[in-house]
């Protein structure tokens, strides 16, 4: 049965610590300069009706070096761009692809093309989901700090993709989460609601009260894509929610910190704390590959056999 990753809860627990132990050994793999090619002959259709820098890059090179190869469809070079029902475009790219990723506006269109597709769907990005990103993240996080236990996680700002995605990952996988954001801009109530049912997770409208005895604090841009015409509104709301020493005082010492990219320095995060802790940033930002590189991994080779050969990389 073929699986999907819309979202960071499509996954299990289990599934979760095989991805980020997967991606750890894919990662020393391309550090010792060994070939690793699991998914020679195998395709990846990439739908952008975002723009892109990471999650392009970091898909793209993944499959290539699983030995796999990436076809970039964008809305104006596809049918997609003219009005073709997604589910049409689901069923005539399944027949050419071995998976599908999709970097859009709308969630439903993403669980659309998830649900007519007889191949595995990644979710890039949504407006409401952003899961590869924080996959990337939690290893990220497990390698400077050493795991997830006993970590507690606190991101600082818009209740956005990134924000919900923190959401799902901290119901799943059961750490310490806390999530500040101005009145209004909180996050997806759902999952409001069903974090709000954790034991060690807290939503506030205070920064401080949120970094107090974190050992992340995480932020994101103001402004996402599509809210251009807000960003005067949000720069009045956000501004006490920028990353600066002030407000790293009150996490725990040795706190680190961690941002999605891309960053506007002096608006979101101060410039020098960026620069202070911009090899974990950059960390995560290559981490990406090597997450997917075991996401593309488990989801096109998803029978069981065949990622018992795999696992020996």
């Amino acid at each position: 049965m073929k699986r999907d990753f819309t979202k960071f809860l499509d996954i299990t627990k289990k599934e979760c610590e095989y991805l980020l132990g997967r991606a750890a050994l894919l990662k020393n793999l391309r550090s010792s300069g060994k070939q690793y090619r699991p998914l020679a002959g195998k395709s990846l259709a990439m739908i952008f009706e975002k723009a892109s820098t990471r999650t392009r890059i970091s898909f793209e090179v993944g499959i290539q070096e699983l030995g796999g190869q990436a076809i970039f469809l964008s809305p104006n070079e596809t049918q997609i761009g003219r009005g073709e029902p997604i589910k049409d475009t689901a069923r005539v790219l399944e027949r050419y692809v071995d998976a599908i990723m999709i970097r859009t506006y709308s969630q439903g269109l993403v669980e659309e093309l998830a649900s007519w597709a007889h191949v595995p769907v990644i979710n890039g990005l949504s407006d409401l989901y952003h899961p590869c990103q924080i996959l990337a993240d939690l290893f990220t996080v497990k390698e400077y700090l050493g795991g997830l236990k006993d970590v507690k996680i606190a991101f600082i700002g818009d209740g956005n993709n990134v924000a919900n995605s923190w959401l799902e990952a901290s119901i799943l996988m059961g750490f310490d989460f806390s999530l500040a954001t101005p009145a209004g801009y909180g996050p997806d109530a759902v999952l409001l609601a069903r974090a709000e049912k954790q034991k060690g997770f807290r939503y506030t409208h205070d920064p401080v009260e949120a970094v107090k005895g974190c050992d992340v604090v995480y932020t994101d841009v103001w402004v996402s894509m599509g809210q251009e015409k807000e960003k005067k509104a949000r720069s009045r709301a956000f501004a006490k929610y920028k990353i600066d020493d002030t407000l790293l005082r009150r996490a725990n010492r040795g706190a680190i910190v961690m941002h999605c990219l891309p960053a506007y320095r002096g608006q979101e995060i101060t410039d020098d704390v960026f620069e202070r802790f911009s090899d974990i940033i950059f960390t995560q930002a290559e981490n990406r590959l090597h997450v997917q590189k075991a996401l593309l991994e488990w989801l096109i080779l998803n029978e069981k056999g065949k990622m018992k050969n795999a696992k020996n990389g």
